[in-house]
């Protein structure tokens, strides 16, 4: 059963992130863009699925999105950050904003 239950917890998952983005993207297209990492294409189509299509996807046994912070060293930056006096948001958005763009892929 605890493979059930794992399946049906990513399923939720994907199935949260796809209605968030689609709402997101529908919303402000270009801060959804920004804060999911996502080229114009791609955001393009997520905002055309419809029901059907983001529950087929969501059923999927893979994860649909990836984590952002693929460096064990900015993570331990956003977690263990010393300096952390009320600007610890501020200073985790600064880090994250850069992470998994293209200028910074290249």
């Amino acid at each position: 059963m605890l493979a059930d239950d794992l399946l049906t917890e990513l399923r939720d998952i994907n199935l949260s992130y796809l209605l968030f983005a689609q709402r997101l993207l529908h919303a402000d297209p270009e801060l959804a863009r920004f804060r999911l990492k996502l080229d114009e294409e791609m955001a393009s189509l997520i905002a055309s699925l419809n029901s059907r299509q983001i529950h087929e996807l969501a059923s999927t046994n893979q994860l649909l999105f990836r984590f952002n912070v693929e460096d064990s060293e900015a993570l331990k930056q956003l977690v263990d950050n010393p300096r952390n006096q009320g600007l610890g948001s501020l200073h985790t958005s600064l880090l994250l904003s850069g992470v998994g763009t293209k200028k910074n892929d290249d």
